[in-house]
């Protein structure tokens, strides 16, 4: 494959191109004005870090990285960046990416000036967001400049900020590939980022931010931008702020990007004109009603034409607040004003930080204070109550990374890093975009009248909510999910001190129960009486390899069809039992609300076992749930004689039945583009389960990734499912989908009486 046309590809390509260069290609698809370009796919890069012999090198160099060592983090990613740069590129591929770019020179008859542009290949992995992780480069002219550009951009897959990105989000590093796009270069006179709906509330409100020159300088916070809010029910534009643009980015004489200083009178000008902004709203609805879900736009203007650059779907936006929720300050003393860039009140000490070096500073709970964030900085993000910066609008890098962690932040205020001093005590409003001096208290509510509220929908079939992390228990309770339809503990347990059979080993056994019952604990607390279905351990052998004590773990040549689920626990009978003393503290506190679902069955003699087990550490099966998943086909095709083990309930794993199914290892970039869990032969065994599971009396439910599809949920509530578990952002979206089919079934039934019923 190696070289495709960005016209060539589209949205169900990200497993081969990424992200960017599939929505690119999308965007083409639809008639939006895109850049002409390119991209090098990541199987190219895959093949050249297998056929190198690089890829065991550098899963040696990050074997036993502590990634919280930012010097241990930043010598790996430097000697691992060292080893892929200084590697020949193979000369075939070489010669394929100097034919395209060519190609692009041919309509100029010139050499042409592109961007090259970085598009990590794994933003279908649940929660995954690579954005800003990886190189761009600008202003880059010739083909030898481009194929060393491409090779810089292979190797930003390994800067800190990627490697602590992956390491914290539990993803595999090899798991992860990176494309490179290669695009005409827009010499933009202005260029911006526009949200289609509002970022935080979803309001059919664009709000777009503006400046002079490239748009390079509003993400990285540069330049404070202009500021416009088009209201798009009532076809107005709402909000012009024009800000003091002091710099921009251009292309200087030499072709290289360089920083130009405005004149008074250019850098308080306004960017946009009425027309540009209508003209900008309008190609983002289209974007928008395109894929369904409120649009992240970055464009660019030059000579007139409006060109779009990338599109991606905004993450931040919060349901709607209960007014009890809402939270209003006492008068303070206003030490700051700025953008309320992302909601909340945070209180804390400040801590000034003017570069990356200095992030240690910031201890939990403290106020991170800067001129402008950066990627490097996120780990201090996340300890921080509240972020304040001098720079930067809506869209800039501080705005964005606060709202996707949940944390208040306060921008564009010009002089946070002078007015605040280390150690004051200070208030940020997130929403007002105000700082205030001390601790500020929260305001007494007076008593309102009692209003009606809307009544919460309400469904025959149940919807839950899958979880990963015991932390984010509260959260998922605030969807008003029906109960926990998977919980999966192995995230739990592979962020441990070590391995879970070391404590055993070590005589820790008690030690490693509670971890697991304190875990636990959070989540079934949190959503008593509503049930909590607890997957036992289910996690692959590469994945616990990385622990203190997995150095006796076998390797295999596909983990996914190895050592794990409740074959593992049957073998290490210590472990499962393990789990069970640790629910079984639970249930002797009174939580019943617990089902135990065991994974990766294939025969009823597995399920008889862990009943036998399960029995002698004195767990009455009588006061809670007791149930498997359903993702091999041999438990789909002989679900009958699992039931006659006495099961409760079934839930069907689509992620890993539709693998087993198709002959398709997900995590396998040469054949993703085969993996499709809505495949006739899957949707066959899950219907066949789920009539067979009827007939018995036995629930049944979906925790797999397609119950976060709406055209899958339909077909299972027509089936007759039990309850659909989705992950935490898709409950209201599948709850609303179930409601509209049952009552769609029922209008049907009606329907056919009242024809039977018609004289003839």
């Amino acid at each position: 494959m190696g070289v495709l046309w960005l016209d060539e590809v589209d949205k169900d390509d990200i497993p081969i191109v990424g992200g960017k260069a599939a929505n690119l290609g999308e965007l083409i698809r639809v008639g939006i004005p895109v850049p002409e370009g390119f991209v090098v796919d990541g199987k190219t890069f895959m093949d050249f870090l297998e056929n190198s012999g690089l890829k065991e090198k550098i899963i040696e160099v990050l074997r036993d990285i502590n990634i919280e060592d930012t010097k241990q983090l930043e010598g790996a990613s430097r000697k691992i960046r060292e080893m892929i740069e200084s590697t020949p590129m193979p000369k075939e591929v070489e010669e394929e990416i100097k034919q395209a770019y060519r190609k692009l020179c041919e309509e100029s008859g010139e050499e042409v000036f592109v961007a090259v542009r970085s598009s990590a290949t794994a933003e279908d992995l649940p929660g995954a967001s690579f954005a800003g992780q990886q190189e761009t480069y600008l202003n880059v002219k010739g083909e030898d400049e481009v194929v060393e550009k491409v090779k810089k951009c292979w190797s930003s897959l390994y800067t800190p900020r990627a490697i602590y990105y992956r390491v914290q989000k539990g993803f595999r590093h090899e798991d992860v590939s990176i494309a490179v796009v290669v695009q005409k270069m827009v010499n933009s006179e202005k260029s911006g980022v526009m949200f289609t709906s509002h970022p935080v509330t979803g309001d059919k409100i664009a709000i777009i931010e503006a400046v002079w020159g490239l748009g390079e300088a509003i993400v990285s916070g540069m330049v404070t931008p202009d500021h416009y809010e088009y209201d798009r029910v009532q076809r107005t534009i709402k909000v012009v702020k024009i800000a003091e643009k002091k710099i921009m980015l251009t292309r200087g004489e030499d072709g290289k990007t360089v920083k130009v200083e405005l004149d008074e009178e250019k850098s308080k000008a306004r960017v946009l004109s009425d027309k540009e902004i209508e003209d900008l709203v309008n190609l983002g609805e289209i974007i928008e009603d395109h894929y369904g879900t409120p649009q992240d736009v970055e464009w660019a203007i030059e000579k007139g034409k409006i060109y779009i650059l990338q599109s991606r779907p905004i993450t931040t936006i919060r349901e709607e607040k209960k007014e009890e929720e809402e939270v209003e300050l006492e008068e303070g003393k206003i030490l700051l004003k700025g953008l309320g860039a992302s909601p909340g009140i945070g209180i804390g000490k400040v801590k000034i930080v003017l570069s990356p070096d200095e992030i240690s500073k910031v201890e939990e709970g403290d106020v991170l204070v800067t001129t402008m964030t950066t990627p490097d900085m996120v780990p201090a993000m996340r300890k921080a109550s509240a972020i304040v910066t001098d720079e930067g609008g809506l869209t800039c890098h501080a705005a964005i990374v606060s709202r996707e962690l949940g944390v208040p932040a306060v921008v564009g205020t010009e002089k946070a890093t002078k007015v605040l001093k280390d150690g004051m005590v200070v208030t940020v409003d997130g929403d007002k975009g105000i700082v205030y001096a001390g601790a500020i208290k929260e305001k007494k509510k007076e008593e309102k009248p009692a209003v009606v509220a809307q009544a919460p929908i309400i469904t025959a079939t149940e919807v839950k909510v899958n979880i990963s992390i015991p932390d984010a228990a509260e959260r998922a309770v605030a969807t008003g999910a029906d109960g926990v339809g998977l919980f999966r503990i192995e995230h739990m347990v592979l962020g441990l001190k070590k391995h879970p059979m070391k404590y055993i080993k070590d005589g820790e056994i008690e030690k490693y129960i509670n971890e697991l019952y304190k875990g636990m604990k959070k989540v079934v607390k949190a959503f008593y009486p509503k049930p909590v279905w607890i997957r036992t351990l289910d996690a692959p052998t590469d994945e616990f390899r990385a622990m203190e004590g997995g150095e006796d773990e076998p390797i295999e040549a596909n983990p996914m069809l190895g050592f794990r689920g409740i074959r593992r626990d049957l073998k290490e009978e210590e472990h499962f039992r393990a789990e069970i003393r640790a629910i079984k503290k639970l249930v002797e506190e009174g939580y019943t609300n617990i089902g135990i679902m065991l994974p990766l069955v294939t025969s009823p003699e597995e399920v008889r076992r862990a009943k036998q087990i399960i029995m002698e550490e004195g767990l009455p099966l009588d006061k809670i749930e007791f149930g498997i998943m359903v993702e091999t086909p041999a438990a789909a095709l002989i679900i009958e004689d699992i039931i006659k083990e006495g099961i409760d309930f079934i839930s069907l794993g689509t992620n890993d039945l539709t693998q087993y199914t198709l002959a398709v290892d997900r995590n396998n970039e040469n054949v993703a583009y085969l993996y499709n869990e809505t495949h006739p032969a899957v949707m066959k065994l899950i219907e066949r389960t789920i009539k067979v599971c009827k007939k018995y009396g036995v629930k049944t439910s979906i925790c797999g990734q397609a119950g976060s599809y709406p055209h899958v949920v339909e077909k299972l509530v027509k089936m007759g499912i039990d309850s659909v578990s989705a992950n935490p952002d898709a409950v209201q979206r599948i709850r609303e989908v179930v409601a509209r089919v049952e009552k769609k079934i029922m209008l049907d039934k009606l329907r056919e009486k009242e024809l039977e019923n018609i004289p003839e």
